[in-house]
């Protein structure tokens, strides 16, 4: 149906919203009227309601064409109608301001996630867009949306309903029609989802209709919030209603609404601003129109270009006044954005609690000049005056807790099945602390638990598991790690159980009988033997020539041979003997000693590196393998974070199932080492304590905790519950219960290393004994068995024989060069020489066979001495 118009001798065609049989068909008889219209008539503008987008698209680009406005009372925005078609207006605030004001709204109430109800068109779902968008900038989650058909029956509605009813969620936005709205609130009541502890708030699509109501829909809307463009009270407003009521009354009307809605009052300043604005610019001359010949597609049309039409646009814009609902004023060919009300349907009617505005937020007086983020007192669904927290556990069902079950590592989680009742039980610290914390929330909670992998499959992984969240489960329960790829899909508690990942391999010790020789290489023991060789021939020379006439002195030319080999190791094992007469000697032993000091320090730092760090060291071998937990994110995680090739890891479920693969290693399809997080790897080196040792780094992870879906309220419940518990004085009893006396997480590393000390053992210093004993040995056989006396005794004269050669040599060189003293001395050299020969008796002259092998090299020192005392006295 349309209407033409005249406003002060100007042509406007106005399009009422009318509904038809057929909406095609209404669209398509109105485009057709619209083209008969510009084609015979005037025509300045187009001032209508356009319902559909196709309708909307086809006036934004007809108005373009033909220049002229079209003044639309959608709160929609298409393609076309946005910035860069400046003919198309819109006479009510956009949808996307009125879901800014819900959002904050929602955050005031400190909602975590809302429930979006809507009509299924287009209407509805531009809506959407925008309410979601608003809510992410607020950090309120969209739990789900419902979208309902506009023909939709009783019976879906209340299906509908029914199904929210079991959810957590319980705050509703609702956005709709409002014949099926007031449909919706009538079921809901009956479906039990208007009482206490539900929270329900209506958009202007109802808000703007609430006059209209019956009083039983109103009856099942109490406690319902509702937001609409906010009408200020003014003389105008109340002479105009008045008129309003009188004509309605004249007319013999047979409506129950008798007062406008704020829609009729939009349409009264449109057509006010309209009649302003022409009145604004002088009467247009027929001359003005042209003719424009372009077709549109199927019919050859000749629609006339209005001169006229950008005049009135910019007058438009530009046009400003007090309307009757308030301050009229078109920026960027939008009406500019007033205040929202805020109501509660209390009664027969609604209460205003409060204002929003774009630039100040929510306000409990529209006059006041900050905002406050507070609202006036609320009356709430089921007659309730605490304000809703959101959600709640449904009471119609219990809470569905989702347990792995896996085929090792039971002191985690532990299912079993009862084969009568097919009903899942769990046990394990995981489900300790689970029923620990449940005990500390404020509010009862009904559970189920529901095992995952009933199959017992290998290819299962804790990923699947976490991603049946919460279509399968409301929230899983286990040995989950909390690991930064799942918190995209799923929100973690707090952790119960510190963690991080680990490399274990097997303890191997340096089993060997040599030990005590690696700390110094081959080269190096070599030339501290070489080094003591040439100190003694040092001392020997420098004590050659130096008379000492105390009992302990090494200048004896018998004792003079001993001493290349023994005075600095001597020194060493006797430094309170008087060893050397020379100031030098002294001296060169200062820097031996010194020297050996150094020696003997880093040989024992060496040995003990060899002992105990570096059996810390550890290197894979050219065909390793790895080994790893099945179901775990570790396979991904050694992949991508440490780069190892996926062909080189093998996966596992117990520690029985490591144990034996790092027995076999991995020439035997076994493996070499295991990578792991600490909780399992603590398990795993208590079984097997000593055979296995932790090395490298540990990797950090955030631990195990509990998984809900994104957005749950019940994350912040557990995660307080979990500090409760995990700080609590029964957190020690729970770990000993599942893991045995004396177990403590205080350190997550503390059992990751073997209970007990690896001490060493005889077989670690064998090769020294052995060294020891055989010198002691051989010192028995040659002091206490003829024939070690024997041997003995050869070897002296050897010895001597080859020294006293030397000493003849040196001797017969120093008499040719010398004086008379020299020879003097020469002399008195060789009478000590026979003396010593005499004095020396083979074993078949000795009248004790003992005397030979028992005279210690002292005694043969001093014997030596006295006969040269002798001899030289009577000489």
């Amino acid at each position: 149906m349309f209407l033409n118009q005249e406003v002060s001798s100007s042509s406007c065609t106005y399009m009422p919203h009318v509904t038809s049989p057929s909406a095609s068909n209404y669209i398509c008889s109105k485009l057709c009227a619209v083209l008969e219209l510009l084609e015979k008539e005037e025509v300045h503008g187009i001032i209508g309601p356009p319902s559909y987008s196709t309708e909307e698209t086809f006036f934004t680009e007809l108005g373009q064409r033909v220049h002229v406005p079209i003044i639309s009372f959608t709160a929609r925005t298409s393609a076309l109608s946005s910035a860069g078609n400046h003919y198309f207006i819109r006479t009510r605030p956009n949808d996307a301001v009125q879901a800014q004001a819900l959002a904050v709204m929602c955050r005031g109430f400190e909602w975590s996630e809302v429930v979006v109800l809507y009509e299924d068109t287009e209407f509805g779902n531009q809506f959407l867009s925008h309410i979601n968008k608003a809510l992410e900038e607020v950090e309120i989650g969209l739990a789900y949306m419902v979208a309902f058909p506009s023909s939709a029956e009783d019976s879906y509605l209340l299906k509908q309903l029914n199904k929210m009813s079991t959810k957590q969620t319980r705050v509703f936005v609702v956005h709709m029609n409002p014949s099926l709205g007031f449909r919706l609130f009538t079921l809901a009541e009956n479906a039990g989802v208007l009482r206490e502890g539900f929270a329900w708030i209506v958009t202007d699509s109802i808000s703007n209709f609430m006059n209209s109501v019956d009083s039983i829909t109103r009856d099942s809307m109490q406690g319902v919030l509702g937001v609409r463009p906010h009408v200020p009270s003014s003389k105008e407003l109340k002479s105009f209603q008045q008129r309003w009521k009188r004509s309605m009354i004249l007319e013999n009307t047979t409506s129950p609404i008798t007062e406008l809605n704020v829609h009729g009052l939009w349409a009264y300043d449109v057509v006010t601003a309209l009649a302003i604005a022409i009145e604004n610019i002088k009467l247009v001359n027929p001359l003005l129109f042209g003719v424009n010949k372009r077709r549109d597609g199927t019919e050859k049309r000749k629609l006339r270009i209005s001169t006229f039409g950008p005049k009135l646009l910019s007058e438009l814009s530009s046009t400003k006044f007090r309307g009757l609902t308030g301050d009229f004023q078109l920026v960027d060919g939008e009406l500019k954005p007033s205040a929202f009300e805020i109501f509660n349907v209390v009664g027969t009617g609604e209460k205003i609690v409060g204002y929003w505005t774009l630039d100040r937020g929510i306000k409990r007086e529209l006059s006041e000049s900050r905002s406050t983020e507070q609202l006036k007192s609320i009356m709430w669904p089921g007659d309730s005056v605490i304000r809703p927290k959101g959600w709640a556990i449904p009471t119609a069902g219990n809470l569905r807790v989702g347990i792995p079950s896996t085929r090792g590592y039971k002191e985690f989680v532990n299912v079993t099945i009862d084969p009568t009742t097919k009903r899942t039980n769990a046990t394990g610290f995981s489900i300790d602390i689970f029923l620990a914390a449940l005990g500390v929330i404020p509010f009862p909670v009904n559970y189920e638990f529901h095992h995952y992998n009933d199959t017992q499959s290998i290819d299962w992984t804790y990923d699947d598991m976490l991603h049946e969240i919460p279509q399968r489960f409301d929230m899983v329960v286990g040995d989950t790690t909390i690991w930064a790829p799942r918190v995209a899909y799923v929100d973690f508690a707090l952790p119960y159980f510190e963690s991080g990942v680990i490399l274990v391999v097997k303890n191997k010790k340096p089993y060997d009988m040599w030990i005590f020789v690696k700390p110094l290489r081959w080269d190096l023991w070599l030339t501290i033997i070489m080094i003591c060789i040439y100190l003694g021939i040092v001392l020997h020379i420098l004590e050659r020539r130096v008379t000492s006439n105390g009992t302990d002195s090494l200048n004896s030319k018998k004792e003079r041979p001993r001493m290349i080999y023994w005075s600095p190791l001597a020194v060493l094992a006797f430094p309170e003997r008087n060893m050397v007469s020379n100031k030098w000697s002294f001296f060169i032993l200062l820097v031996w000693l010194f020297m050996a000091f150094i020696l003997m320090q880093s040989y024992t730092a060496n040995l003990s590196a060899i002992l105990t760090v570096d059996q810390l060291k550890f290197a894979f071998s050219d065909n390793y393998y790895i080994g790893c937990q099945e179901g775990s994110f570790m396979k991904q995680f050694l992949t991508e974070q440490l780069h190892i090739s996926a062909l080189r890891l093998r996966t596992y479920s117990s520690p029985e199932e490591f144990h034996k693969a790092m027995s076999l290693g991995s020439k035997n399809e076994g493996i070499d080492a295991i990578f792991d997080e600490v909780p399992y790897m603590k398990v795993f080196l208590n079984k097997y304590d000593s055979q296995y040792k932790m090395v490298g780094p540990t990797y950090r992870t955030d631990g195990f905790g509990f998984a809900f879906p994104i957005g749950s309220p019940l994350v912040s419940h557990f995660s307080k519950a979990i500090i409760d518990v995990t700080q609590g004085p029964n957190m020690t009893s729970i770990e000993q219960k599942n893991f045995g006396p004396g177990y403590s997480s205080q350190d997550p590393l503390s059992s990751s290393i073997s209970q007990q000390t690896s001490s060493l053992t005889f077989y670690d210093f064998a090769g020294l004994f052995v060294i020891v004993g055989s010198v002691t040995i051989l010192a028995l056989l040659c002091s206490e068995t003829e024939v070690g006396r024997k041997l003995t005794d050869k070897a002296k004269h050897v010895i001597f024989n080859c020294y006293n050669s030397r000493t003849t040599q040196v001797n017969s060189m120093e008499n040719a060069n010398g004086d008379g003293d020299s020879r003097s001395q020469g002399s008195l050299d060789e009478e000590i020489h026979h003396a010593m020969q005499n004095n020396v008796s083979t074993p078949e002259e000795n009248t004790d066979p003992h005397a030979i092998g028992e005279m210690e090299p002292r005694e043969i020192g001093q014997s030596h001495e006295t006969s040269c005392a002798q001899i030289r006295s009577e000489s």
